[in-house]
Formats: C-alpha cells, sequence, structure tokens
C-alpha cells in the first residue's frame, strides 16, 4: 500500500536571478503558495545562477534546469525559455505579462515571441495567467488551446491590514508605486497641478518627472529602497493610492490600497478593472481631465469615498491567499 508520503507531489520552482535594482514581487507570491502548501507539496527552489541576459548564460541557466528538473517544474516567470529542455507533461509556465511583446517590433519581437511566448507554450502541460488580460494578450500573440492557459490571480499578502486614518481633505497624500514609463506619471502629474496636495512617488528617480514637479509647483516626496514595513508604512500614511498606468499585467496596488483601507484611482484599461472590481474609481489614463476628476471626487465627496473603501475591503475577499494556493495545488495535482 502507498503510504500517505507518496501522494504528494513533489514541485520544483524555477526563479529567474533577482537583479540587483527591480521589483522581485514573483519571488514573494511563490514564497507565500509554498508556505501555505507546506504539508500537502514537497518544494524545491531552483534560482538560475546567471540573470536573464546573453545567449550562453541563458543556455547556461536551461541546462540548470534541465539537471534540476523534478515530479512537477513550475517556472515562475520572467524566464519562459527555461522550459526548453524540461519535460514538456510535467511543465507548468506563469506567464505575468506579455509589455515586451507589446513594445517591439520586427525581427525583435519575432525572436522575443518565439522564445518568451512559443517555445514555452509548446514545452508546457500548463500555462498560468494572472489575469485575465494576460490571458487574451496571450491568446492575441499567440494561437494555442485557451483551455491550456489557466488564470490564477496573484494574492494578496496577509501584511496588509486596515489601518483607520482621518482623510486629509485639505492636502492628501497621493501614494504611486513604481516610475517605469508604464506607470504614466506625466499625466497624472499634469491631472493634479493646481490641487493641493503631496504626491509621494516611490521608485527611482527621474529628472524628467521633477521638473515637471517642478514647474507646476507640486508638493512631492521621492523615495527609493524601502523595506517591505516601511512600504506597508506609506500605504498607511497615504490617502489615496494611484495607479493610473497605460499597461499592468495585474496591478498589486490597487489590492494593497484597499486591503489599508484607502481610495483607489486606476486605469479603466486591461487588467486594472479586473482586479479594482467595483471599488475604484476607473479613469481614462490618457486623459488628464478625467485622472482630474476622479481625484476631485475622491477628495470632495466623503459618502463615496467611504463606499469605495467599505467596497475594497469585500474586493480583497476574491484574492485570498489560501484560495490562491490552492489553486495552484489543484494544478500540480493534475501534473
Amino acid at each position: 500500500m502507498a503510504n500517505k508520503q507518496d501522494k504528494i507531489p513533489e514541485v520544483v520552482f524555477f526563479h529567474r536571478k533577482p537583479r540587483r535594482v527591480g521589483n522581485y514581487s514573483v519571488e514573494f507570491i511563490f514564497d507565500d503558495v509554498r508556505t501555505r502548501l507546506k504539508d500537502r507539496i514537497n518544494s524545491r527552489i531552483v534560482t538560475s545562477a546567471f540573470e536573464s541576459s546573453g545567449f550562453f548564460k541563458r543556455l547556461y541557466n536551461c541546462l540548470q534546469a534541465w539537471y534540476n528538473q523534478g515530479q512537477v517544474n513550475h517556472i515562475t516567470g520572467d524566464v519562459n525559455y527555461l522550459g526548453l529542455l524540461l519535460k514538456r507533461r510535467r511543465t507548468i509556465q506563469t506567464i505575468l505579462d506579455c509589455v515586451h511583446l507589446n513594445s517591439s517590433g520586427g525581427l525583435k519581437y519575432q525572436i522575443l515571441k518565439m522564445f518568451w511566448l512559443v517555445i514555452p507554450e509548446k514545452r508546457s502541460k500548463f500555462i498560468t495567467a494572472i489575469s485575465e488580460a494576460t490571458k487574451q494578450e496571450i491568446l492575441r500573440h499567440h494561437k494555442c488551446d485557451p483551455n491550456k492557459i489557466v488564470v490564477i490571480p496573484v494574492a494578496i499578502s496577509p501584511r496588509f491590514k486596515a489601518y483607520h486614518k482621518i482623510f486629509n481633505k485639505e492636502c492628501p497624500v497621493i501614494l504611486q508605486i513604481g516610475t517605469a514609463p508604464n506607470k504614466n506619471i506625466p499625466k497624472l502629474i499634469e491631472a493634479i497641478k493646481g490641487l493641493r496636495c503631496v504626491l509621494n512617488i516611490v521608485g527611482k528617480q527621474n529628472e524628467e518627472y521633477e521638473l515637471l514637479l517642478k514647474k507646476y509647483n507640486i508638493d512631492y516626496v521621492y523615495e527609493w529602497g524601502l523595506s517591505d514595513a516601511e512600504m506597508i508604512k506609506r500605504y498607511e500614511q497615504a490617502d489615496i493610492i494611484s495607479l493610473i498606468s497605460t499597461y499592468e499585467g495585474f496591478g498589486m496596488p490597487i489590492l494593497e490600497g484597499q486591503a489599508v483601507g484607502r481610495p483607489v484611482i486606476t486605469s479603466n484599461i486591461l487588467s486594472m478593472p479586473e482586479v479594482a472590481g467595483s471599488a475604484a474609481v476607473l479613469v481614462n489614463p490618457n486623459d488628464t481631465n478625467d485622472i482630474k476628476s476622479g481625484l476631485e471626487k475622491i477628495i470632495s465627496d466623503d459618502n463615496f469615498r467611504a463606499d469605495l473603501i467599505s467596497a475594497g475591503y469585500e474586493n480583497i475577499k476574491r484574492f485570498d491567499p489560501d484560495t490562491i494556493a490552492q489553486m495552484y495545488l489543484e494544478l500540480y495535482k493534475k501534473i
């Protein structure tokens, strides 16, 4: 008779090598999944020896993955090409977004599509996408069986908890996470000119943004390299969370803001409405007047703001960590 241990799947999690600067949220996502499934899977972590750059470094990473493959192989994102040498029927790919494909063309697009989408799809049993919007993007770039793509959203970390704060109507703090081009900060800056507020930007400093902030005489704070505890504190200190991006594969600041109890303004495109539900102000990220109107309604309308916050607490229940972990477990069992 097989013992109980025989029924526990062995899952090897393949992670990218962290870059010296950047956002490593994917590692936190699957660290939480492993913690919640610790009694239901036997897990190993394989971190790529090299950053994802250059042919020979990527080839070495592929060989390392091949040597370390197990009963279930889960490539957790941003190193999709690792599946090249793995056993197809035992491999799961998590695809976070298609941002590099969307911003490329010609030969570069064809190469990226081949190694970040086509080959990974052919060399895996299942693909997980972190949002329905990401799933549809994958299918737009590469026609494959849609049933092969399973949408498993990102769980909200239990570290983000409700924190009461009296809303500062006279000079609200608007928290902006990230400074990459897709974060659409110039439009946000233009939208808040004339509003009495403080823009708290967490991300690498950008001279263009600072010149705009000074041009419009906007009070601002720039911060970079915050710890997890400091990051949570910024949410607690904020009055409004802004994520008016032109592109997001998911949009974690939406959920993090809702979990802390802050009104959120976000874009009405791609994954952001899907993540926000009915618990955020949705605006056209290319229309500064629409962004400004959304911010002014949050600031001026106390009842509307309170309803947003209440709806936010309900919305995050859809992203319960135990539920998300169980969705991954069911997929591992299918393998």
